[in-house]
């Protein structure tokens, strides 16, 4: 070895050094790649194993006869018609060949398996519509599509009814099935013609031919006609129309038998004086004039014309085909001589609504019936009727009345019900007890408080009943009524006057007995309450407290305290039908040394009438009377016709019964009240006159 190569070998230089991090230093390329590679792997990996353990099946099947494509949103992994999906919320598209798109939303939970079953709608079919005739009214189950010939309408798939109508032809529908898929279809339908040919023929020839008053030809002809029930119609001047009825069958040709016309009548247009007159022709009665008769053509008719009180006029009449003639009778009148005598003088006559002067005198009229009316200012008119007779005369009588006499004299002293009760006629304003004072006076033996003394006046004329309503004639109205009885005496006999009745069911009676006879209701009812009434009305009702205490006391000049007089007690002869001897054991408290033959009630009209022909208004069963309970002002007011309130909780009771005793309810001004049924309480009828 040289010393030169010696140094070289032995001389060692230090290297330079950097770190890695120093941009001079660059490491090899395709290592980094690697390592990059590798990582990404190993993070998609585990990425993927991610998924897979937190994915969810989810199975969409798709109900369509043509295949279908299915897309979900979202990150899905299809395998078949299932998908893998993590939980979420996701947007499912499905779409077939023939069927509408379906969009919807689906949403994936933790079950590891679900199933979306989706249906789709298939698209309309196209359907197109011909018809045999053309421009035929479609309808498509009752809506309207149009006029044939149609293309490619849009119909839904599935049954539908089709109707087809064209002018002339009888309407067609049948059942359309549509298959949909946007498929085509055609349809063709031929309709069958509505009418008839119907060949029409008349002698003579020439006649305008009507059907149902159309115009449609002259004879002969053969026509379409439609078919259906038809009036044919020929008409031909100088001959009578020829009508009859057609049934023509669509599509069956018709051939009429050959129509004879016959020769049209004459027409005569016959009038009278006076009008109104009977006419008959060959005997046989036609009408009355004014008339407008048709007279077989070329041939003599026997005309007869009359009217009760002329003489009849006899003719004949003729006319040609189709002639027009009038023709005026004047009948000659056959007289009667009629004597009024007519008061006062001065009083106007009228004939059948025409004046023929004042007062009395003689007139010669026709021999038919007249109206006749006699009439004078301030008096009633008469009216009469009148048929004068030739050769005898008649007389007619008219006396004229003021208003107030007519008045007085339609006004019947005595009425009877359509159940067999009598009413009696009073006129308090014509006696001298029209203005009384009701109540008592303080100091008399008995008196209550309520009994205040005030003045009255009865000006409007009333009917009452004589006696008390029964049982029997009660049970007409409510059938089920039960009177009762009190330790085995019976208080529900026909004749004895029927109890337990209430207030209401008084004035309810009234009611139905005026509706039966045909009267204005006295009583306002609602939902069967009486709740009013109406003074004006003359129907049946309840007598006025005031009415009772002036049927009862009004004796002449003077008012009786009780019903035999003015002593207190009463005779021993029966009167009324009080608590006496026989009735102790029942009522407790009676009059001693009193007997009149009844434990309770009596038959009504058992005992005699007051001094107004009135029975048992002292006793038997105290009486319902018209007035709301109340005490009386003591104001000194007179009332005129008093009625009281138009309804009230309670009402006035009048009149002692059987079961009474004191000398405070035998007197005639006692008052109860009360509104429920008792056993001794019942009522009688009343109405107003006018």
């Amino acid at each position: 070895m040289s010393p030169q190569e010696h140094d070289i070998r032995t001389t060692i230089e230090p290297s330079a050094f950097e770190p890695l991090g120093s941009s001079d230093h660059k490491p090899p390329r395709q290592a980094n790649v690697r390592r990059w590679l590798l990582s990404a792997c190993a993070l998609a990996f585990v990425l993927v194993m991610l998924f897979l353990l937190s994915v969810r099946s989810l199975q969409v099947l798709v109900t369509a006869e043509t295949p279908a494509q299915v897309s979900v949103s979202g990150l899905a992994l299809p395998f078949g018609d299932r998908y893998l999906l993590r939980p979420g919320t996701y947007e499912v598209t499905a779409s077939a060949e023939g069927y509408h798109t379906l969009e919807t939303t689906v949403t994936v939970d933790d079950q590891d398996s679900q199933t979306l079953q989706l249906e789709l709608a298939l698209l309309p079919g196209r359907v197109s519509i011909e018809s045999i005739p053309p421009g035929a009214n479609v309808r498509i189950d009752g809506e309207p599509a149009g006029q044939t010939p149609l293309r490619e309408l849009a119909v839904e798939a599935g049954a539908h009814t089709l109707s087809v109508e064209a002018e002339r032809y009888l309407p067609l529908e049948q059942a359309l099935e549509v298959t949909g898929r946007d498929i085509p279809q055609q349809v063709t339908l031929e309709l069958a013609p509505g009418w008839a040919g119907v060949a029409i023929d008349s002698l003579p020839q020439g006649a305008n031919i009507l059907v149902d008053g159309e115009a449609l030809g002259t004879t002969p002809a053969t026509l379409e006609i439609m078919g259906g029930e038809r009036q044919l119609i020929l008409q031909l001047p100088g001959y009578a129309d020829a009508e009859q009825p057609l049934t023509v069958a669509p599509g069956q040709d018709l051939q009429l038998e050959t129509i004879a016309l016959k020769p049209a009548s004459g027409l005569l247009e016959l009038s009278s004086v006076p009008s109104g007159a009977n006419v008959t022709m060959d005997g046989e009665f036609h009408g009355q004039t004014p008339i407008t008769l048709e007279l077989s053509p070329d041939k003599s008719h026997r005309l007869s014309v009359f009217k009760p009180g002329y003489k009849r006029y006899t003719g004949s009449v003729q006319l040609p085909a189709a002639g027009q003639d009038k023709k005026t009778v004047t009948l000659t009148a056959q007289l009667g001589e009629v004597r009024f005598n007519i008061s006062p003088a001065n009083a106007e006559l009228k004939i059948n609504g025409k004046s023929r002067g004042k007062g009395s005198q003689t007139l010669s009229l026709p021999a038919v019936e007249h109206s006749v009316e006699v009439s004078l200012p301030g008096y009633t008119s008469v009216r009469r009727r009148v048929t004068p007779r030739p050769g005898l005369q008649q007389l007619v009588e008219a006396k004229l009345l003021t208003e107030k006499e007519a008045r007085q004299a339609s006004i019947k002293p005595e009425i009877t019900t359509s159940l067999g009760q009598t009413l009696l006629l009073f006129s308090p304003a014509d006696s001298p007890m029209s203005d009384f004072t009701m109540g008592a006076s303080r100091r008399e033996p008995g008196r209550r408080a309520n009994e205040v003394m005030h003045p009255v006046s009865l000006r409007r004329a009333f009917y009452m009943q004589t006696t008390e309503v029964t049982n029997a004639q009660f049970r007409q109205f409510q059938s089920t009524h039960n009177s009762g009885q009190i330790d085995s005496n019976s208080l529900n006999r026909d004749h004895q006057p029927v109890a337990q009745v209430s207030w209401q069911q008084a004035a309810a009676f009234c009611n139905w007995l005026s509706k039966r006879e045909g009267l204005p209701a006295f009583y306002r009812e609602s939902n069967g309450i009486i709740n009013g009434y109406n003074p004006a009305a003359t129907g049946y009702r309840l007598p006025s407290e005031a009415e009772w205490a002036w049927a009862a006391r009004a004796n002449g000049t003077s008012l009786l305290k009780f019903p035999w007089g003015d002593a207190f007690p009463p005779p021993t002869n029966s009167l009324e039908n009080y608590a006496d001897s026989n009735s102790a054991y029942v009522t407790g408290r009676v009059l001693g040394t009193y007997s009149d033959g009844h434990v309770v009630s009596a038959p009504v009209a058992s005992f005699k009438a007051n001094q107004n022909r009135l029975y048992d208004m002292g006793g038997n069963v105290a009486e319902w009377v018209h007035d709301a309970y109340g005490i009386p002002a003591a104001n000194g007011a007179t009332e005129v016709d008093p009625l009281g309130a138009q309804s009230g909780d309670n009402y006035v009771i009048r009149g002692a019964s059987w079961s009474h005793s004191k000398i405070a309810e035998l007197r005639l001004s006692y008052r109860d009240y009360g509104q429920a049924g008792r056993d001794d309480v019942g009522f009688r009828l009343a109405r107003y006159a006018e």
